[in-house]
């Protein structure tokens, strides 16, 4: 059993929601529950049970209640809550009118605030300016922009009219960008005229320009004028275009919330495969709140007087995690930045700056910290930060460690996990339960989650694939352009019918914590965005130089390094131009998470009979695995080029 490097004393314990929810549970149901293990096991026992109680325990303002709970547990198919009606704007909105609702902090700039009311106030402007365009629920309304309360504002505008709203960070370049909204077909579109990054500025209006002349439905486009104040409409070059103040300008006085169903579309998210075009996951109304809700007040103890942060893009699902903690009447802060400019103390600063309780970060970034010899402790003694979140890769010794050591000693650190696909997490934190050095504490509540061996079978203390053997909530309502849901099925329940598949692997303990050892599919998930390997083919293999490629990624320590494979024209050298120029186009035309560490030439792809890239079958070869599948190769021959560079690799690393 892995080492205990925090315990909470049983005053913490006895105060945590998670500890009165027990309790509340053995009350109104006449049980006799003591431990977490206990409860979460009743919570998948009698699923409907636990999310009809947290629905009412959690206190959503929901305007019609269900008729049905859950209409079956069968997979895909499961509906949830048929027949109730809820608005999430609303329900983020319920906070005290002078609290501040929001911190913001830009890189090179002072921190500036929002109470709830003038945000709710902005909200309804955004949401009334909307309905006068004619948006109606269901249309798309897609944001361009960088973490900053416009995007909040934007989102929640959106959300209070039912349309469905979706985002990408301004770092994604035009085919990027285009792969994702081309395919959602978006009637409005918030953008910025750009955003800073490590002491630079980044002008985007050229990639707007971009996306407004391939858009067939769009109506509308609206600036944020975030570089430059005194920007003019004209440089995007689309008539129907307004300034982000005059486009609130709309009188709110008539604007009522609206109520829509449960499984109303809310928000669209990316997720990709190894082939095709990213996946439009299409997230519904109450199911994403609900598990965000269980999440924030149960699992991380958030509450009204918490000040929440998370280091995010607006293309990551954890911004949408983060502006969900809204609903508990806390203040949440946004970062737009880099976290290491001027310096790695930046964020560690911004702490006591916002009096922040509860941090979010990533592996990589503390990786960043030890490598660098970062003793934040030595700098303040943090007195209101309770919590130190981290998500994006598993998180390994020298972290947990390097946080107790060098942080806070008396801190909840909570590696969390879940994914894009569900909006949320799997397995996460619990003030409850000690933490344990390279554990995730537990699974979370209704989340019905084993790991499988080879042969589909339920074990324990050992490695296994995740998979989750109930619906949960916020599971997709749909793909998007998915009519007959063959896409959605084909991505969770093609291996094991009626069982959803993560893509991950993971140990779950006999303490009820949870091990993650990553990617079990050929998804590249670098800083916890995941990337389908083929929007780099679709880019880098339009090269004249590139006749054909292959991308992987390998997990060591605590990041991913994306490795691509490259067949040149015959007589090219993979010299120091070529890598310059595919990584350039890379940066430009995707984001920079998309350019890999490293380059290699070889004479083939690995393809299958019918001629799909093997990308698992070089991966395995650079994890020191055994190849199992070299029957089911056109040219397996080819594999030798992919064992000498990984022997290369290993005698280089290990020199």
């Amino acid at each position: 059993m892995s080492e205990i490097l925090w315990q909470p004393d049983d005053e913490r314990i006895q105060r945590s929601q998670m500890f009165r929810f027990l309790q509340t549970v053995n009350e109104t149901f006449s049980l006799h529950i003591n431990t977490y293990p206990e409860l979460h096991r009743w919570s998948v026992e009698e699923l409907e049970t636990f999310w009809e109680y947290y629905r009412t325990y959690s206190g959503i303002q929901f305007s019609r209640p269900p008729d049905k709970i859950l209409s079956t547990r069968s997979m895909p198919g499961a509906c949830w809550f048929e027949g109730a009606e809820l608005n999430y704007a609303q329900n983020l909105l319920t906070g005290p009118a002078d609290k501040t609702a929001l911190f913001s902090k830009v890189e090179g700039r002072p921190l500036t605030t929002l109470t709830y009311s003038v945000l709710e106030q902005r909200v309804k402007r955004f949401g009334t300016a909307l309905l006068q365009l004619g948006i109606r629920p269901g249309d798309r309304v897609a944001g361009f922009l960088p973490n900053i309360p416009e995007t909040v504002i934007a989102m929640l505008g959106t959300t209070a009219i039912g349309a469905v709203w979706t985002s990408c960070s301004p770092d994604f370049g035009p085919q990027g960008v285009q792969d994702r909204f081309g395919q959602v077909e978006p009637s409005v579109l918030v953008c910025a005229d750009g955003y800073f990054y490590n002491g630079k500025s980044f002008p985007v209006l050229e990639t707007v320009k971009t996306l407004v002349r391939e858009a067939k439905h769009l109506k509308h486009v609206v600036v944020v004028p975030f570089m430059d104040p005194a920007m003019q409409c004209s440089k995007v070059e689309f008539s129907e275009t307004s300034l982000w103040d005059d486009f609130l300008k709309a009188d709110p006085s008539g604007f009522r919330y609206q109520p829509f169903a449960f499984n109303h579309p809310l928000f669209i998210m990316y997720s990709s495969g190894t082939t095709g075009l990213p996946k439009c996951i299409v997230h519904g109304t109450g199911g994403t709140l609900l598990q965000h809700h269980k999440e924030h007040a149960l699992h991380t103890a958030i509450g009204p007087e918490d000040v929440v942060f998370y280091y995010t893009t607006c293309g990551w699902m954890m911004w949408n995690w983060l502006v969900s903690a809204l609903a508990q009447k806390a203040t949440i802060v946004l970062y737009e930045g880099s976290p290491g400019f001027p310096d790695l103390y930046t964020l560690w600063n911004l702490i006591d700056e916002a009096g922040i309780t509860v941090f979010g970060t990533s592996p990589k970034f503390l990786s960043q910290n030890i490598k660098n010899k970062i003793e934040p402790s030595q700098r303040s003694g943090f007195p209101t930060l309770r919590a130190l979140l981290s998500t994006g890769a598993p998180l390994d010794e020298e972290c947990f460690r390097w946080v107790y050591r060098s942080v806070k000693a008396d801190l909840q650190l909570s590696s969390i996990s879940g994914g894009t696909d569900i909006i949320s997490c799997f397995m996460l934190g619990n003030p409850m339960l000690p933490v344990r050095c390279e554990e995730i504490q537990c699974l979370g509540l209704g989340m019905d989650v084993v790991a499988l061996d080879s042969k589909g079978h339920p074990v324990l203390n050992q490695k296994g694939e995740l998979a989750c053997r109930s619906p949960a909530p916020s599971m997709p309502v749909s793909f998007w352009d998915d009519p007959d849901g063959s896409k959605y099925s084909e991505a969770y329940f093609d291996k094991i019918p009626g069982i959803w598949l993560h893509g991950d692997y993971i140990e779950v303990r006999d303490s009820g914590g949870v091990i993650v050892y990553g990617r079990s599919d050929a998804t590249l998930n670098p800083g916890g965005v995941r990337i389908g390997t083929a929007e780099i083919y679709r880019i880098v293999e339009r090269l004249e130089e590139v006749m054909d490629s292959l991308v992987i990624g390998v997990e060591e320590g605590n990041d991913l390094r994306i490795l691509l494979f490259l067949v040149l024209e015959n007589g090219r050298d993979l010299d120091a131009d070529l890598k310059l120029k595919i990584q350039q186009t890379l940066r430009r035309e995707a984001t920079p998470r998309h350019v890999p560490h490293e380059m290699y030439s070889v004479g083939a792809v690995p393809k299958t009979l019918n001629g799909k890239k093997m990308e698992l079958a070089v991966r395995e070869i650079f994890q020191g695995t055994q190849t199992e599948n070299r029957s089911s190769m056109s040219n397996p021959e080819c594999l030798e080029d992919y064992e000498v560079i990984s022997s290369n690799r290993s005698v280089k690393n290990h020199s």
